[in-house]
């Protein structure tokens, strides 16, 4: 509701946009540079990506390592993987969700 019944200060609404805008690229920033990690196989598999998604690094320790078995062990990296990248989605839900929500609903393309 406008007090007065008189039209928007489009100088506020346009400031306010932009100080979203800022904040939404600051939040998507700080994402790409926090790691997030998931495991499988009890810490046999380890999986870091940053908060936007991006496979940073895998670790897989030798006792996962079965000649005989290669199939278990890209199973294993794949859910290492998944896990981590859905503790990246949660990351991202915590960030830029209060923004999205600011902009009157969700983004296109955000999970949320």
């Amino acid at each position: 509701m406008i007090p007065g019944g008189g039209q928007p200060n489009m100088q506020q609404l346009l400031q306010q946009a932009q100080k979203m805008q800022q904040d939404l690229a600051l939040a998507q920033e700080e994402l790409a540079n926090t790691e997030v990690d998931g495991q499988a196989g009890g810490g046999l598999v380890q999986a870091t990506v940053t908060g936007s998604g991006e496979l940073r690094s895998l670790r897989i320790d030798p006792k996962a390592v079965d000649p005989e078995d290669t199939e278990t062990l890209a199973d294993l990296i794949v859910a290492a993987v998944h896990a981590a990248n859905e503790n990246a989605q949660t990351l991202q839900q915590q960030k830029l969700g209060p923004l999205a929500q600011g902009l009157g609903g969700g983004i296109p393309g955000l999970p949320f």
